[in-house]
């Protein structure tokens, strides 16, 4: 770790916690901009690992581990959000600079402060309620009502985690099915379809907002993005006061996932958001003047961050375990462009890669 102040020279190093395939491609866009990236990741030749400087085999919570990523990085940022809060207390206690903060993690690392955070700040989202026990899951549906959502608080992702309350009688049901875990209780939102906004914040409080994307889940994976989105200027106006509020309330640095309801009528709900570059920005690596991720390098080091304009439209389809077999196909079609995550077993549902397939903005 040095004591170089901020904007970061090219040569610097740039800590990721997280060796899957959004730390890979981290790593790469920060090699494009001179900095060398170090990886912590329990797994050895994880595919983040692989196209890095350096990798640190260890866990999160190996505090000597820990020490050897401070002392080698000039700044530290995360590929998931349920890095442990520990893990970011111990770098930031070592005085190693951690972006995105911990106050986005706490957040995004528990639904129900995620859900009540953005309640204080004014992003409208669906009504929600905590559970902690079948006393409160009573409370809740009879608050909420039913049809509604059941999920864990904490973790729980692709559709894991949950299970849907159809009637009141069902809800001891659902809670076993999600462990009696602490949870929330979401109403269901009549929406038309899901968006989600990509959007990053400086070190010097600048915002800039990519296009929307419309969102299509298959089995509560995320399957396709399409981008940009067809929206009215008052729908993207929306989407984008509500990335700056939840940006500038976290003080947050870096770039942000935000999924959205779109209802009848064109208002918009937030489902959650996720502290790190996101499935849903993938588009913006072939569309785009500067893509999601030299996005968020720029951000963490300081730099001013790039255009968001759109180049193209783009649709972006989730390789899932064995779609991946078919690259040399992918790799034939002119208007595709294929990423590859290189993972090794390509087991069903697993994301293997994506394809991001071009057309002309006037198409």
């Amino acid at each position: 770790m040095t004591d170089a102040p901020f904007p970061l020279v090219p040569g610097s190093t740039i800590g990721i916690l997280g060796g899957g395939q959004l730390g890979r491609m981290l790593a790469l866009a920060a090699a494009r901009l001179g900095f060398d990236v170090v990886i912590l990741d329990p797994e050895d030749g994880s595919p983040a690992g692989r196209v890095a400087a350096r990798q640190i085999v260890a866990a999160y919570d190996d505090r000597w581990a820990l020490k050897r990523l401070a002392e080698a990085c000039d700044v530290v940022t995360y590929e998931f959000e349920n890095v442990p809060a520990d893990t970011v207390a111990e770098l930031t206690a070592l005085g190693c600079v951690v972006a995105p903060g911990a106050k986005a993690l706490a957040a995004a690392q528990d639904r129900v402060v995620e859900k009540s955070f953005m309640a204080e700040i004014g992003v409208p989202t669906v009504a929600f309620a905590a559970v902690q026990d079948s006393d409160s899951l009573a409370a809740a549906v009879a608050k909420i009502g039913a049809p509604s959502l059941l999920k864990t608080r904490r973790e729980g992702y692709d559709g894991k985690g949950q299970a849907w309350i159809q009637r009141a009688g069902d809800a001891e049901a659902a809670f076993e099915k999600i462990g009696r875990q602490a949870a929330i209780l979401e109403a269901p939102a009549d929406f038309g379809r899901e968006l989600s906004v990509i959007a990053a914040r400086g070190r010097d409080g600048e915002i800039a907002c990519y296009p929307l994307s419309e969102n299509h889940h298959e089995g509560g994976v995320l399957r396709r993005t399409v981008a940009p989105a067809r929206v009215t200027p008052a729908t993207r106006d929306q989407a984008e006061a509500i990335a700056a509020k939840i940006l500038t309330a976290l003080d947050y640095v870096g770039v942000i996932g935000v999924e959205l309801f779109e209802l009848a009528g064109g208002k918009l709900l937030v489902n959650e958001f996720a502290p790190r570059v996101h499935n849903t920005g993938h588009w913006t690596q072939d569309g785009c003047e500067v893509d999601q991720f030299e996005q968020h390098i720029r951000a963490v080091a300081g730099w001013p961050l790039g255009p968001t304009q759109p180049l193209a439209h783009v649709e972006m389809t989730n390789l899932l375990g064995p779609d991946v077999e078919a690259w040399k196909k992918l790799a034939a079609e002119p208007e595709t462009r294929v990423h590859l995550y290189g993972k090794g077993e390509a087991r069903p549902g697993r994301k293997m890669g994506h394809v991001n397939r071009l057309r002309g903005l006037k198409d």
